[in-house]
């Protein structure tokens, strides 16, 4: 053993090929006798199809084909995308057709698509397909979707509520009868897309020869991908083969499944070339799923020492026109207002609103900010009404470390118990207040106000549940080689998921991170897998890996014990070899390299092998994750307040996190520090407009703004390390952590500089013309006291 790996900052495995313009990602697969497409896709947000003229398309030199829906049914078992998450609180089903089908429910939507020799043809192609639409009313706010009367997202709809449901424990009604003190608060928070550096992408190809198909997708869940190929082509799992190149980010929305998929390889099927499809930025814009708008109505219930006595309220959300993904974000948001505080009683209601827009998926974080923006709106209202110090607000209704692990009446959307596992929040909110300054800010106040300047500081709690299981599949092997191999269902997306893995298993055989390599997102190399989402691989995968590893050292050093003539007991593996070391009074520096190891078990034809064993160096673990570990911390941010302009500049920034054992610190900074620049765009920047017939507003970088490196702050990161006891290695996730916080604790600080004039801020992301108007609204112009 070379000394210990996890927990320390091993440079990323993933980053010399990248440096070295090595990566391989979707669009730089080149196929022999490669076609390339481009959708037709619907300008209108609702519309029924009348007809498609595909004539003079076709007769453009280099097209190959012009396919709709009835080309491809052929090839189809299934012509809809079933994905939803199961809930028994669906009011209607609502699942994405292959292509268009006789309707068109959002601009954007894939009505037809062109093979062609290139994509530059095949664009030119897609102008010349007349689509023979009738206008029909659409609806893009989710809360006049409701309303009795409203446009019919699709024809065939009763109404456009998707879904509805409740949650809560406790006797609210009583609560709320008996409370000191109630405040009632109107929210909207908006998020916007991914908007990863690559967009979507799929290559396909079908051998004729082992009647095999391959898709390579840009995706975060290359195993729920083949399920839904198996499911709509009718082949089964040994034919086709999904694998995932080097992806430059997920976030979210690489998690779905997209009918453009399906369609490569159905059209690579009927032609028998490889087809290429890669997204650009416009489609992007209208074709990915979004996250977009919650609208909450809650109220708090306090005492006169300001702790929670109730929380209850109703959210109205966006889902778009189809279900891409399922009732999760509304659960998720409602699940977690409670966040990190005790609350004794609490309901929440939720209602799905169909829209005329793109289908809404998880976006990193997946409703937790928008939780956090509005429990942490709710304490801000309570410290002002009561005049306290919006952190004592918070110290006071933390969950104590004393009632680790603190279950609570609710339960997740698979039925398990909430359960927050470990931590310390009092003392990281204390971490992050020590280290911002906060009981100083007064005084750095008077300064910049004596200078005309207007400054505020802002803090927020926040938990995250990560590593949702149940499980991840990791297999490792040792080759005799003597190369360590660990295979694992869940998928690259730039976290660093490589690195992570090849630590946790070199620690245990060898201690050499250059003697391991893992394949991610390979149907073929695993049978299993569920993917990457929700800040689940280093605890799903990272606990598998661990078991793994640790059944092929226990396996190693038992066949390099019969070969040494050792125990188990005198041996280590360092590097590529396992040492005899004995205690005493045996011959020394005897030794047997990991291959040699492998050949041994590898079998000989006619021979036995040693000690009854079973063939191979490798294990393959499925480590089931039922209950969810909680990340949580506190952010606190100070900015400066331009009133003239409206303008915002965050000029410090703290965060504290508690994501359990780190495996490695370097890792979970850039998580944490990537989160949080995704935050700042949630709180300040991202906004996906439609206007009031649906048509997207923003759909490229000069409309939909998101965070440079002018307007990131240093983001100073501190850890609180409490490992969780819901899985052998006491991680817990971390690429969540820093998006979650951010708007709330943005918000709260602009809401601190502009308290001179009343302001009070109800949603996010919050804009500069937004803040102007705020403030020509104020119902204090002159100067007041300042109060936290």
């Amino acid at each position: 053993m070379r000394g210990k790996l996890v927990g320390s900052p091993v440079r990323r495995l993933e980053d010399l090929p990248l440096l070295r313009g090595r990566g391989r990602f979707i669009d730089d697969i080149a196929l022999p006798g490669m076609l390339e497409a481009a959708f037709v896709r619907s300008p209108h947000a609702h519309a029924r199809i009348d007809g498609i003229d595909t004539e003079a398309a076709l007769a453009l030199p280099g097209v190959h084909a012009v396919l709709t829906l009835e080309d491809l049914r052929p090839w189809l078992v299934n012509e809809e995308l079933v994905v939803g998450l199961p809930s028994a609180s669906y009011r209607q089903f609502r699942n994405r057709p292959v292509l268009a089908r006789g309707e068109v429910v959002h601009v954007g939507e894939p009505v037809a698509v062109v093979i062609a020799d290139n994509r530059y043809i095949a664009e030119d192609a897609t102008q010349l397909v007349m689509v023979d639409y009738d206008i029909l009313p659409a609806v893009s706010d989710c809360r006049a979707a409701l309303v009795d009367g409203a446009p019919k997202v699709h024809l065939d709809a009763e109404d456009n509520l998707l879904a509805a449901f409740d949650m809560g424990y406790g006797d609210v009604d009583a609560a709320f009868r008996n409370a000191r003190h109630r405040f009632r608060e109107t929210l909207h928070i908006h998020r916007g897309g991914s908007h990863s550096i690559e967009c979507r992408g799929a290559v396909a190809a079908h051998d004729a020869v082992s009647d095999r198909l391959t898709l390579w997708v840009s995706s975060q869940m290359p195993h729920s991908t083949l399920r839904v190929l198996v499911d709509m082509l009718g082949r089964d799992e040994n034919q086709i083969r999904v694998v995932t190149p080097d992806i430059g980010g997920g976030f979210g929305p690489k998690l779905v499944v997209y009918p453009e998929e399906v369609v490569a390889c159905i059209a690579t099927l009927k032609l028998g070339h490889p087809v290429k499809w890669i997204e650009d930025r416009r489609e992007h814009f209208m074709a990915t799923t979004q996250e977009r708008d919650q609208y909450w109505e809650v109220e708090i219930a306090v005492d006169d020492d300001g702790r929670i006595q109730a929380i209850q309220g109703d959210i109205v959300h966006d889902h778009g026109a189809y279900t891409a993904r399922g009732i999760n974000l509304p659960q998720n948001s409602g699940e977690s207002v409670p966040g990190p505080y005790i609350v004794p009683a609490y309901r929440m209601g939720a209602k799905l609103a169909l829209t005329n827009k793109i289908p809404v998926t998880p976006v990193r974080g997946a409703g937790h900010p928008q939780a956090t923006f509005v429990i942490e709106r709710l304490l801000d209202r309570v410290a002002r009404e009561l005049g306290l110090d919006r952190a004592e607000v918070r110290r006071r209704n933390l969950v104590p470390a004393s009632e680790m692990p603190y279950e609570r009446p609710l339960r997740s959307r698979g039925g398990v118990p909430v359960v927050l596992d470990s931590g310390d929040y009092p003392r990281c909110q204390q971490m992050a207040l020590e280290r911002a300054g906060w009981d100083a800010f007064p005084a750095r106040r008077r300064t910049a106000h004596a200078e005309g300047r207007h400054i505020g500081i802002g803090c927020a709690n926040f938990l995250k549940g990560t590593g949702r299981g149940p499980f991840e599949t990791v297999t490792v092997r040792i080759g005799t080689s003597g190369r360590v191999h660990v295979y694992t269902g869940g998928t690259a997306i730039g976290q660093g998921t490589k690195t992570m893995l090849a630590q946790i298993v070199a620690e245990q055989l060898g201690g050499d991170v250059g003697n391991v390599t893992v394949t991610t997102g390979d149907t073929a190399a695993t049978a299993l897998g569920i993917g990457t989402s929700n800040s689940r691989l280093a605890v799903t995968a990272g606990s598998s890996a661990h078991v793994a590893a640790g059944k092929v050292r226990d396996k190693l050093l038992q066949v390099a014990a019969g070969v040494l003539d050792a125990t188990p007991e005198d041996l280590e593996i360092d590097g590529r070899d396992i040492i005899f070391r004995p205690q005493a009074g045996r011959i020394a520096n005897k030794k047997l390299t990991l291959g040699e190891a492998a050949h041994v078990l590898a079998g000989t034809p006619g021979y036995v092998l040693p000690g009854g064993m079973e063939p191979g160096l490798e294990a393959t673990e499925h480590v089931i994750i039922d209950r969810t570990p909680f990340a949580g911390g506190t952010a606190v941010a100070e900015v400066e307040v331009d009133v003239e302009t409206g303008g915002v500049r965050i000029m410090n920034y703290v965060l504290a996190i508690d994501s359990g054992r780190l495996i490695n610190p370097q890792l979970v900074d850039g998580q944490a520090v990537g989160g949080t620049a995704h935050g700042i765009g949630n709180a300040l920047f991202e906004w996906m407009a439609f206007d009031e017939n649906g048509q997207p507003l923003t759909t490229n970088f000069a409309d939909y703004l998101l965070v440079g490196a002018c307007e990131m702050p240093r983001v100073e990161v501190l850890h609180q390390e409490s490992p969780s006891p819901f899985n052998p290695l006491g991680v817990k996730g971390v690429g969540e952590c820093g998006v979650v916080p951010a708007a709330a604790a943005i918000c709260s600080a602009i809401e601190d500089a502009l308290a001179p004039f009343g302001v009070h801020i109800r949603k996010a992301p919050i804009s500069p013309p937004e803040i102007i108007a705020l403030i020509d609204e104020a119902r204090r112009p002159s100067a007041a006291q300042y109060s936290r």
